[in-house]
């Protein structure tokens, strides 16, 4: 084991976005990593090579300076409360773009919790804990259905590890790698905003479709939003837009943004029954 101990760029919080105080990890190649943060706010990794190191960077996202974010938002009026409370979040990336991939298509259209017991269940199927493309690939539809995904999504996830190269995204432009994702039958752009996010490392996609955006806006509005409505409600923040889905989902969460209670929402969607559902729960 070897130790390396990194200055975060820009405001920094392990604790916040590993939600724990310390953080460890498997690492594609029977690598594994773990780490800490000390009172002057490095962070000391120890990990079994130097690979390790990096790729533990990478996954905590020590080396994106996210300041650009909190002093251009820091007084907006929905985000400004939670990017001031919750300064230094950053999303948690996966080791590999294939298991960002199974949680985007498992995450689709059901509650997190199941979401979750659906991921360890098809991880365990396949055998390697991160999930490789590969041995994601190797599982036939029925597999992938005992393991709790509808016959539709497992069709997708199927196409995501058989049609495209998905480590290779992560070299490859933003625009170029979503547009690749986007051809994908069964993936929208919730699924798109979530391999972004998690497993390419991108804060300019945001989640559209995410079941806590549209209960936001529903708990501000008095109404369940049409579809499109959450992308309309990210715009505003540019190419920060994945970062500011983070922020208001944990904002949501914690009651820090202003005028949307969540109690409200739960009226609002029990009145609109029927409607049409996102595309992430």
């Amino acid at each position: 084991m070897i130790t390396a101990t990194v200055v975060p760029a820009g405001p920094y919080s392990l604790r916040l976005t590993a939600r724990s105080a310390t953080w460890q990890a498997r690492l594609p190649g029977g690598r594994s990593a773990s780490a800490v943060q000390v009172d002057d706010g490095r962070v000391v990794i120890r990990a079994s090579d130097e690979a390790a190191v990096e790729q533990a960077r990478f996954l905590l996202a020590l080396d994106e300076d996210t300041s650009e974010f909190h002093r251009r938002f820091s007084a907006d009026p929905l985000l400004g409360p939670s990017t001031r409370a919750l300064r230094g979040l950053r999303p948690l990336r996966k080791a590999t773009v294939a298991h960002a991939a199974l949680r985007a298509v498992a995450g689709q259209l059901v509650q997190a919790g199941k979401a979750r017991a659906i991921e360890r269940a098809v991880i365990r199927a396949c055998g390697v804990d991160p999930p490789t493309q590969h041995a994601l690939a190797s599982l036939s539809a029925a597999e992938l259905v005992s393991c709790g995904l509808a016959a539709s999504r497992a069709a997708t996830l199927a196409r995501l590890v058989r049609e495209l190269d998905l480590e290779s995204l992560r070299e490859q432009e933003t625009s170029v790698a979503l547009a690749r994702l986007a051809r994908v039958r069964g993936v929208g752009p919730w699924s798109v905003g979530v391999i972004a996010l998690r497993g390419l490392g991108r804060y300019d996609v945001g989640l559209v479709g995410d079941l806590g955006l549209v209960k936001l806006l529903a708990a501000l509005r008095g109404r369940w939003p049409e579809p499109g409505e959450t992308a309309v409600l990210l715009e505003p923040y540019g190419e920060w837009q994945g970062l500011a889905s983070v922020f208001l989902l944990a904002g949501l969460k914690r009651r820090l943004v202003p005028g949307a209670d969540l109690d409200r929402a739960r009226s609002v969607r029990a009145g609109s029954a029927g409607r049409a559902a996102p595309e992430s729960m």
